[in-house]
């Protein structure tokens, strides 16, 4: 007896016949994934909507500031510390400060005028950025740090600076989460330690 073995068909196609057609498949290129991060800083934010203004009134002095700030906070977002809030962009604003600062120095030395104007003109645009960061007032840090001097002493710890500002604006400190410059808070324990 022969037996018979039916042909079976092979497919040729990448599809099997129970699939769906291709149409119905998800597009997966069409999916994004949204991110928890915070929003950037107010002053970030104003910066680039300043540039956009700079760019269409042709204010090149502005647009060249603002363009160099930007690239700056660019790259830091590619190192350890990146620009995540207005204290770390006021610090940021106030190291250009500084810097433009002496180039005027130096360019005063040298008799050099018009140099002197265009950086003049750059710590203006700077500053100006730099007064719109909201931070604590003085009387606002002082009492957190006469609170925090005040607690270590009914504790019976000596207080040494370190200390005392690790209990300021330390983890679970009395300024942590607040726009606080850390620059002031320091100058500030320095004056209540000393008293």
């Amino acid at each position: 007896m022969a037996v018979r073995i039916a042909p079976t068909r092979l497919w040729l196609s990448t599809r099997t016949p129970t699939s769906r057609p291709l149409t119905s498949l998800p597009c997966f290129r069409c999916l994004y994934s949204t991110s928890t991060d915070a929003p950037p800083p107010q002053v970030l934010s104003k910066l680039r909507t300043d540039l956009k203004t700079a760019m269409k009134a042709r204010d090149t002095q502005r647009l060249n500031v603002l363009r160099a700030l930007l690239a700056e906070i660019t790259n830091s977002s590619k190192t350890s510390s990146p620009i995540k809030d207005d204290m770390a962009l006021l610090s940021l604003l106030r190291k250009r400060i500084g810097a433009s600062k002496t180039a005027v120095e130096e360019f005063n030395k040298n008799d050099r005028k018009d140099l002197v104007e265009k950086e003049q003109e750059q710590v203006n645009i700077l500053e100006e950025y730099a007064a719109g960061v909201k931070t604590l007032d003085v009387d606002e840090i002082r009492s957190a740090v006469k609170g925090v001097v005040v607690g270590l002493k009914a504790q019976g710890q000596k207080l040494p600076m370190g200390e005392v500002l690790k209990k300021t604006i330390g983890p679970g400190g009395a300024l942590e989460g607040k726009q606080a410059d850390k620059a002031e808070v320091v100058r500030i324990v320095k004056e209540e330690l000393a008293a």
